[in-house]
């Protein structure tokens, strides 16, 4: 359906992309993964010809429909939020256009015209065009009062979920998207994962959001040193057998037939997990293509992310009595009320981002609570990841200089000790004298986790951690916040690091808090918990 030949990129020096052979089916979910900066959004703006390759060409198959999930936020503006929608599919919306032109100046010689568009308009399934476009703004939470609105009169939030609209709309043989999960709420989420698992045609996909990877994709697509690799199955399945099958290579004196064994036992059991998931229908035509002679080990480096206490708690963690929190007279919480359990992974979380960041400040003593009290247990030590780390940045310390300021022995003080650090946070060499006020914002995380893991505290606390970092971060911290001991309070948009890491979810809004020791999942999907969570939110009238 679509083929990529001979593809080359280069900037200056630096090659992205060398030789690159590689084509997309139909039926199948390409997920596109990376370290950063190889390339996977200058990849998607290639095949979707937003941008020339140096060398080799694209190839869609002639007759079909490319839809690609537009970037650009502002360009809409001065369109209706329906007509914007109906713009995804250029071929019906040009005809609609030209019609709508000969009906305002009608002659004549125009009705034959008008005709002739008609036939063609009705092969399109135009005349149900505006209902389909309605009932896919619904789907995506756009009500039907703002469907007639300019685009410039939504919020971010809305804007992206017409956009998404309009990538969906009339069935596209060929869908582009890159990170389409930005901004939107689990519900939405929910339901792309769900449109997309059941999608009949060929959908090429870039995310950090491995929960939705996972739901949705049938192949990998990996791209590592200048070349794309596909692989059967989704994230999980890439990133467990490239595991395992590093592992095998380290075990030298392991028979060949044993190994083979073992990757087979790996993709049994797989299978059987897979099959029982919500999507299984649309899962299957993944598991028949798994093969053992696909998996290979990955070259991508993970940063070595192990949070150890110093101590272990006693029993009295954190009580909180009547907390309440507001801004410019709007309350973003109130009477929220906690005793932290020993062991308890708390998923902190509301639908007003606002609120989760305030109730963090306030723990942590950056901001003071509207009313309401909070104690910490005596034998706790708490250790924080703020959303905004910028004030941790303001000056020119080299890595190895910033990270020694959180050194609490005279042995971590060490260059020695302070360079094999970063070197395991995947700072290496030259790269450990980097001043901090030049770093990205996946190094700002990546040191702002090294801080955190040198101050080996017994409880700690998250607010979106996975922000500006790439999936092998994402997944290093993931796995060590599962095997961490003490306690957590975390708050996240990676559906997958709330599903795995929390027990217990508490939920804070306007009019109280939900306690419940469940997973994110079966607290998300309860029906009683749902009406609840309507109630707390409602607007009084």
């Amino acid at each position: 359906m679509l083929s990529v030949s001979n593809l080359s990129v280069q900037f200056g020096k630096r090659v992205l992309f060398d030789e690159v052979n590689v084509s997309f089916t139909q039926g199948n979910c390409y997920g596109i993964i990376g370290a950063n900066g190889a390339g996977k959004s200058t990849f998607l703006k290639i095949i979707s010809g937003k941008e020339d390759p140096t060398s080799g060409h694209v190839h869609l198959e002639p007759g079909k429909r490319m839809s690609v999930l537009e970037q650009d936020h502002y360009a809409y503006d001065e369109h209706t939020v329906l007509e914007t929608v109906l713009m995804g599919n250029k071929p019906l919306f040009k005809i609609k256009t030209e019609i709508d032109a000969l009906y305002a100046d009608y002659s004549d010689e125009n009705a034959e015209r008008i005709g002739e568009l008609q036939v063609e308009f009705e092969e399109m399934n135009g005349w149900n065009a505006d209902s389909d476009a309605a009932a896919l703004l619904s789907n995506l939470g756009i009500t039907e009062d703002l469907h007639y609105s300019l685009v410039k009169d939504l919020d971010g939030k809305q804007k992206v979920r017409v956009l998404l609209a309009q990538a969906l709309f009339g069935n596209p043989d060929v869908l582009i998207m890159d990170e389409p999960t930005n901004d939107l709420d689990y519900e939405t989420i929910n339901w792309l994962e769900n449109f997309l698992a059941n999608y009949d045609n060929c959908v090429i996909v870039v995310s950090h959001d491995r929960h939705f990877l996972d739901a949705v994709c049938t192949h990998i697509s990996d791209i590592d040193f200048g070349k794309i690799s596909h692989f059967s199955g989704n994230y999980t399945f890439w990133y467990e057998s490239s595991q395992l099958a590093a592992r095998q290579r380290a075990q030298q004196n392991k028979k060949a037939e044993e190994k083979k064994k073992e990757l087979e036992e790996f993709i049994r059991r797989f299978s059987a997990n897979v099959a029982k998931s919500k999507q299984a229908t649309s899962r299957k035509k993944m598991i028949d293509k798994l093969n053992v002679n696909e998996i290979k080990p990955s070259s991508r480096r993970y940063p070595a992310i192990i949070f150890e206490r110093e101590r272990e708690a006693g029993d009295q963690i954190l009580n909180v009595e009547k907390l309440a929190s507001s801004i410019d007279g709007e309350v973003l919480f109130k009477n929220v009320n906690l005793n932290l359990a020993k062991g308890d992974k708390v998923v902190v979380y509301s639908k007003d981002s606002r609120a989760t960041t305030a109730f963090y400040e306030i723990l942590n003593g950056k901001q003071n609570a509207l009313e309401g009290k909070y104690e910490w247990g005596v034998t706790t030590n708490q250790s924080y990841l703020p959303v905004d780390n910028q004030e941790f940045f303001d000056n020119e310390l080299t890595l190895v200089d910033w990270l020694r300021q959180y050194a609490k022995t005279e042995q971590e003080r060490e260059e020695v000790y302070l360079r094999g650090f970063l070197g395991k946070m995947i700072f290496s060499g030259e790269e450990a004298l980097k001043t901090s006020n030049v770093l990205s914002g996946g190094e700002k995380v990546r040191c702002m986790l090294s801080r955190m893991m040198m101050q080996r505290a017994n409880v700690l606390m998250f607010d979106e951690p996975t922000n500006h970092l790439d999936l092998e971060s994402i997944t290093a911290i993931n796995n060590s916040l599962k095997n961490f001991k003490g306690t957590i309070l975390l708050t996240t948009s990676d559906h997958e690091f709330a599903q795995t890491v929390g027990n217990r979810i508490v939920e804070l809004t306007p009019k109280g808090a939900i306690d419940r020791y469940l997973t994110f999942d079966e607290y998300m999907n309860d029906p009683k918990i749902k009406e609840q969570r309507e109630q707390m939110y409602a607007v009084e009238a």
